[in-house]
């Protein structure tokens, strides 16, 4: 029997997961650490955590599973994206790096608009110039610490600086590179264009490969300390969200997924690239050759059930802990009980403002509709309703971009919740599905390893040797016209409330 590791880097720790070729977990560890906020807005890790955490969970992995190292063919990292490492000409780390979700980067954001344009912008790079992501922030201490910029010679993202460690090699993949601002993603290399427009030395990058390409070896020394053999091939792997989609099988045209963590992403396949001109949903290279993802963004999804529990539902936790089930499983149970549409109660889930679609930080949560004859069941449901409308909304722009979406996959928290499956399903009009393996990001890698060792021969055929579907939700007929009547009407409140929330914002 082969084996597989793959290892994800998270912003609060460390997982790595030994598979065999079949994607059967044989052993697990997680190592957190901290994030470090020197000022209101700014988010920073320490290279050296990750680095710690990734070999000492190697190392439990191969020693608690028994499993030969001679056995073991390739490993798959996969790492929260967007963050920003950068290393001296002796390959050591200059300052702490400046992760994914740090906001201090607003005026190089409108220098990058300066410098470029926001039309060019997207045409190159797929996506508006954002804060959180990696061009600004190199710029950023290229504008307030000259003297660390002057003397760095390797920039890498969170994930490539472990693989650094691992092979020696200073190279990156093209969904995370994606997320960096600075690759042409229509054509999966640097964009000479937006790296002499922003004065940044194209040798301070990697090299770029496809997620499932050999991009080195494991040293020696690396060997040593892992329990790992010298020689076994690293992979490109991805960033979190392709490699989730590697590990939720989403690798076919037609194909997307739902999360419903803290925030809602639904994020489809596409062999074709295709840009939104209003950059309300973004487009990275996929972890499949020749392919893409769209991904849309609704801030306040999980959330929104999560405040409306802190701060409405003492009674479900009281409830749920005598009987020893979940407060989340109650609530569910109470919103079954009323009907689509929530008895013509409305909400919007934009408690911390909206990406997808409407880009707007002003905007803010909203029930509409209510009346004296609402219950707490009523706003309960419709809260689930909100969100569910606007997931939708999402897959209405895929639409307009002629991306086809007919089989969804559900994930992350909200989608282990039958009911708001249900919804989606009627929402989407198509089956939601969820599937056996938990594991998503680093069994997404793993795949891309087993590819890499030449175990499958290509990323799709992995993806439907391992993964198995668990629960498929059909729509239910009659919700389907009901539900479109409510999410019509819902489209509408938005536009009627957009001056009001900047007038809000002003007070």
């Amino acid at each position: 029997m082969a084996y597989v590791i793959g290892v994800d880097c998270g912003t609060s720790g460390t997982k790595t997961v030994l598979f065999d070729e079949n994607g059967k977990v044989i052993a697990s560890k997680t190592i957190e650490y901290p994030m470090y906020q020197p000022k209101n807005g700014y988010a920073e890790q320490d290279p050296a955590d990750w680095a710690n955490a990734m070999i000492n969970t190697i190392k439990a992995v191969m020693s608690q599973s028994g499993v030969s190292k001679e056995d073991v063919k390739g490993v798959g990292i996969s790492g929260q994206m967007h963050g920003l490492v950068m290393l001296d000409k002796d390959g050591n780390v200059l300052r702490k790096s400046i992760i994914w979700c740090d906001q201090r980067t607003a005026k190089e954001v409108e220098e990058m608009n300066e410098k470029l344009g926001e039309k060019k912008l997207i045409e190159i790079t797929a996506n508006p110039a954002l804060t959180g992501w990696t061009a600004a922030k190199i710029l950023w201490v290229k504008n307030n610490e000259p003297e660390i910029y002057e003397k760095c010679a390797h920039i890498l993202l969170p994930k490539d600086y472990l693989r650094y460690i691992l092979t020696g090699e200073f190279a990156t993949e093209v969904s995370d590179a994606s997320g960096m601002q600075l690759l042409n993603v229509p054509n999966r290399c640097w964009s000479d264009e937006v790296l002499s427009a922003l004065e940044i030395d194209k040798s301070l990058l990697g090299k770029v490969y496809e997620s499932c390409e050999v991009t080195g070896e494991v040293t020696a020394e690396m060997a040593e300390l892992t329990g790992l053999k010298a020689g076994t091939i690293v992979v490109g792997g991805a960033g979190d969200n392709a490699a989730a989609a590697v590990g939720t099988g989403v690798v076919e045209d037609g194909k997307a997924f739902t999360t419903i963590g803290t925030s809602g992403v639904v994020f489809a396949h596409t062999s074709n690239i295709s840009i939104d001109p209003k950059g309300r949903v973004h487009t990275c290279c996929a972890a499949v050759p020749n392919s893409w993802h769209v991904m849309g963004v609704t801030q306040g999804a999980g959330l929104s059930l999560k405040w409306f529990r802190d701060n409405f539902c003492n009674a479900e936790k009281e409830t749920a802990s005598l009987m020893g089930v979940d407060e989340y499983y109650l609530m569910d149970k109470e919103a079954e009980t009323v009907p689509v549409g929530a008895n013509r109660l409305l909400y919007l889930p934009y408690l911390m403002g909206e990406r997808t679609p409407h880009l707007d930080p002003d905007a803010r949560g909203v029930f509409f509709g209510l009346s004296a004859m609402h219950t707490k069941k009523d706003m309960l449901r419709a809260v689930l309703e909100g969100v569910s409308y606007s997931l939708r909304d999402c897959v209405e722009v895929f639409r307009e971009m002629d991306i086809n979406v007919s089989d969804m996959m559900a994930c992350g928290g909200g989608g282990t919740s039958p009911l708001w499956r249900s919804m989606l399903a009627d929402l989407y009009n198509c089956p939601v599905k969820t599937v056996e393996s938990k594991e998503g990001p680093a069994l997404g890698v793993a795949l891309l390893a087993t590819v890499g060792a030449g175990i499958y021969s290509s990323v799709p055929e992995a993806c439907k040797a391992v993964i198995k579907t668990d629960k498929t939700q059909e729509p239910i007929a009659e919700n389907v016209p009901e539900y479109e009547k409510y999410y019509q009407l819902y489209r509408e409140i938005y536009p009627a409330l957009k001056e009001s929330y900047k007038k809000l914002g002003a007070l």
